[in-house]
């Protein structure tokens, strides 16, 4: 006997703008807004799935043209969705994409970070319909508990812009206001490792912050991540300086051949978001060991079972696998949170933007506590939306067009200050 499962009968896209602090990288500074897009899936069955998604135009413009060939599938055919508009990938733009610093930006990516949405919105109203969470759609979870590192930043005490939302998190510029920030983290969930986004800073300065963080919390793992600011020979530095108090480094550069050099010369381990973000580099990647862990993103692999998929294929090469973070809200959060429950070979915390976020679109926000997110056991996702919230981050998006493209460098000029890596 065949199970009817219900039909999708309505896509809601809204895209939205929320306050984020001023945070320092290699490109320049996040702007006071930045854009995200949350995505409904409702059904005939009386459902309704939640999805998440990078905001900038190019992805809703593209979200709003996938959307239509939604209506009318089965939301127990979630591999359908993958396939939505796979004939385009012609390249869009040769140069990194502004939100994500994570390699060349194609019409693909756009529509794999598109689809992550979409499939987790059908995953969770899944879940919702029969009973259960995510994870156990997934295949079931493997901890109870997702692991989660405070992610640290060189940051400004306040954005000059006079529309800028105000933070309590205060200026973090040079060893000293690292460590601050770093208890402040630890404070806020425990975490029990700590990452610093570099690339900001002349690399001596951000040896010497990774030193005072070593000082200060000894024992607790380490990670440097410069977003491929750095030369073969800077980052050769930086490793024979730091190989003994980091866990990994992270994209120091971006071409393959030299970090597989820098690899061989100092032996550190090498963790990428930038240089493996389509399975297309990973053959290339591991055959040359230039990459010895892989930061998976659901978003722009194009959701939770190919984020599994990567677990897979990272297996088989022995390679490690974490999760990338970029500004992110509950839904993502939580989408992170059953996806790496399902993951064994998960060996490193994962990283999330989330204390960051001062608002959010559920009815209550995800808690950290000693560093990690317990799995939901609800089900679907676990979460809910704050309607009047969505509507208000909403109104926001319409008043502030000027914020619909998340450009670092844009909001570094605007600013006044003129961006430059070191």
């Amino acid at each position: 006997m065949s199970i009817e499962f219900p039909r999708i009968t309505e896509v809601r896209l809204t895209p939205i703008l929320i306050a984020d602090p001023p945070l320092l990288n290699r490109s320049g500074v996040h702007q006071p807004y930045t854009p995200r897009l949350i995505v409904e899936v409702e059904t005939d069955g009386g459902v309704t799935g939640l999805g998440e998604t990078y905001g900038d135009t190019v992805y809703l413009d593209r979200a709003r043209d996938l959307s239509r060939d939604l209506i009318g599938r089965s939301i127990g055919a979630v591999n359908t969705i993958t396939g939505i508009g796979r004939s385009a990938s012609a390249l869009l733009d040769a140069e990194p994409a502004a939100s994500g610093l994570r390699g060349a930006l194609t019409t693909d990516k756009v529509r794999l970070s598109v689809l992550s949405a979409f499939e987790v919105a059908v995953f969770d109203a899944l879940g919702r319909h029969v009973g259960v969470p995510v994870h156990t759609l997934l295949g079931g979870k493997v901890r109870d508990a997702v692991d989660y590192s405070g992610y640290l930043f060189y940051k400004w005490a306040e954005h000059p812009l006079a529309e800028a939302e105000p933070d309590d998190w205060g200026a973090a510029l040079d060893p000293d206001g690292v460590v601050r920030q770093a208890r402040k983290f630890l404070a806020h969930g425990g975490f029990g490792s700590l990452k610093l986004k570099g690339g900001v800073m002349p690399p001596e300065e951000e040896i010497a912050a990774v030193r005072a963080l070593a000082a200060e919390f000894p024992g607790v793992p380490l990670r440097l991540d410069p977003n491929g600011a750095w030369s073969l020979e800077t980052s050769v530095r930086v490793a024979e300086q730091l190989g003994d108090l980091l866990e990994y480094l992270e994209d120091p550069t971006t071409a393959l051949d030299d970090l597989a050099e820098l690899h061989r010369r100092t032996g550190i381990p090498l963790a990428t978001n930038m240089v493996v973000t389509a399975l297309d580099e990973v053959k290339p990647a591991f055959d040359r060991d230039a990459v010895q862990i892989v930061l998976s993103d659901h978003h722009y692999w194009g959701g939770l079972q190919a984020t599994r998929d990567l677990a897979a294929v990272c297996r088989a090469y022995a390679k490690g696998m974490s999760m990338h973070s970029n500004t992110h809200l509950g839904i993502s959060l939580a989408a992170m949170t059953h996806v790496a429950a399902t993951v064994a070979e998960l060996g490193y915390a994962c990283d999330t933007h989330y204390p960051w976020q001062s608002e959010d679109v559920l009815t209550e926000r995800l808690t950290f506590r000693d560093g990690a997110v317990t799995v939901p056991e609800t089900p679907g996702l676990g979460v809910d939306l704050d309607r009047e919230a969505l509507t208000r981050f909403h109104e926001r998006w319409k008043a502030m067009p000027h914020y619909h493209v998340r450009d670092d460098v844009a909001a570094m000029r605007r600013a006044g200050i003129k961006a430059s890596a070191p």
